[in-house]
């Protein structure tokens, strides 16, 4: 089973709570970031999302994923699976990390793998480090110009 894994972090200068009311805050999103377009739902473990991607290349992407774990102000992960579970499943996740000084380190990761992934990467927009980095960047400028 093939499994893809993409990683992106960086420095916030604001406190863990600050990022976590930015990145919480879905109604927000298409006022500051270019990746994730749109978030609708409620961010609680079993609830389902529906989430509007633009990638590098313009193409938006839908996807409806079920929340997994939401750790206020440390963890926010949810988890799409494509037709049957274990077939082709991606995994994203933002994990907040307390640095000296108050600031905050985010990392946001997504982990793509299930039994056909290899094939159905194909047709599936695969998210990139740089899309991942530039929501980070936006996220970052947001946070910090709550401070």
């Amino acid at each position: 089973m093939m499994k893809r894994s993409v990683k992106a972090s960086i420095d916030i200068l604001a406190p863990p709570e600050t990022v976590w009311d930015v990145l919480m805050d879905f109604s927000s999103y298409p006022k500051w970031s270019s990746y994730l377009i749109t978030i609708e739902g409620i961010a609680v473990p079993g609830s389902k999302l529906q989430i509007v991607q633009k990638s590098a290349d313009g193409n938006l992407r839908v996807c409806s994923p079920e929340v997994l774990q939401v750790t206020p102000p440390t963890v926010f992960r949810w988890l799409e699976q494509t037709l049957v579970p274990g077939l082709f499943d991606r995994e994203h996740g933002f994990m907040l990390e307390y640095l000296f000084g108050g600031h905050t380190r985010i990392r946001q990761s997504e982990e793509i793998g299930g039994t056909l992934a290899f094939l159905l990467q194909r047709w599936f927009s695969l998210p990139s480090e740089d899309e991942f980095a530039e929501f980070n960047r936006a996220l970052k400028k947001r946070a910090e110009a709550r401070r």
